[in-house]
């Protein structure tokens, strides 16, 4: 929301307008440059305060890759509920590949600006200024608007975003993984801004996952980035990897998922059920076929 120095009256407009650009963004209608500009530098201000680690609590529904597939990102809000009444936590990566990569942000963006103690929106390392040169963002900006500057706009948001964040200091979310470089959580909330280009990272096994976890009193890692074949893949026990964007690049046939977390951890991961669901209805785009995908993908 606007920052606390601003009247009610004008914050009371602020969310009037706001709101406004939710209606026409639940209609996949994007907004003017000048209003893009106005959003991101809302959400600038109530993104640059969040910590590297941000702190969320239960109930929220955690979520995956997105990838500017807007269709989906709609269905997922019909599946487990609109923002504010579900609270959400998203893992990064809601840009490229996808057709509606801008209409897709910036409906997160403006649900974090008008709802910001409801969703939380972690940076991906798709949310980067050379990832998203190379993998349609950038394009869509100069298709969409006719310029560059919208994307400088975007991506200098991207830069405010955190890295990660823990569910009732249980439950540790980030869209990658772990990193021999970060061994604490401490590590990870004193780091500064980064960004990661494709193709670079680390695998991990359970003796470094069950490491982490016990040095931090842990209970669960959950991430994103990887593309799996049922939404939703466990990994050693106590690492699990949620994917949000159904028939991925829109030709991978692959299912998607959510996971709800219910309000009663008692520092304990309680899970209340993970969603699967398949692409949505949309007119203009590939239809479903469903195939071992390519391992660029």
């Amino acid at each position: 929301m606007p920052p606390p120095s601003t009247s009610p009256i004008a914050r009371y407009i602020t969310c009037l307008t706001v709101d406004g650009w939710i209606g026409d963004l639940m209609q996949c209608r994007t907004l003017s440059e000048d209003n893009v500009e106005r959003l991101c530098s809302l959400a600038k201000e109530v993104v640059q305060d969040e910590a590297n680690v941000q702190p969320v609590t239960c109930p929220v529904t955690v979520c995956g890759d997105i990838h500017g597939q807007y269709h989906d990102l709609i269905e997922l809000f019909r599946i487990s509920g609109p923002c504010p009444d579900t609270n959400y936590l998203f893992m990064g990566d809601y840009v490229d590949r996808g057709y509606h990569s801008i209409e897709s942000v910036l409906l997160l963006i403006a649900l974090k600006v008008r709802y910001p103690k409801r969703i939380t929106i972690l940076r991906g390392n798709h949310e980067s200024r050379q990832i998203t040169r190379v993998y349609g963002f950038y394009d869509e900006c100069l298709r969409k608007y006719g310029n560059s500057p919208v994307w400088n706009l975007f991506t200098d948001l991207f830069d405010h975003l955190p890295l990660s964040a823990l569910i009732d200091n249980r439950i540790f979310c980030l869209h990658g993984g772990l990193s021999p470089s970060v061994d604490t959580l401490d590590n990870i909330r004193r780091c500064g801004w980064g960004i990661s280009p494709r193709g670079a990272g680390y695998t991990f096994g359970q003796d470094i996952s069950e490491g982490f976890d016990h040095r931090d009193g842990l209970a669960l890692v959950a991430r994103a980035h990887q593309m799996v074949m049922d939404g939703y893949s466990w990994s050693h026990g106590s690492v699990v990897t949620i994917f949000s964007a159904p028939n991925y690049c829109y030709r991978c046939g692959n299912q998607a998922a959510i996971v709800e977390i219910d309000d009663s951890l008692n520092y304990q991961w309680h899970v209340t059920y993970s969603i699967q669901f398949d692409p949505s209805p949309r007119t203009g785009e590939p239809t479903m076929q469903r195939r071992t995908p390519d391992y660029f993908l």
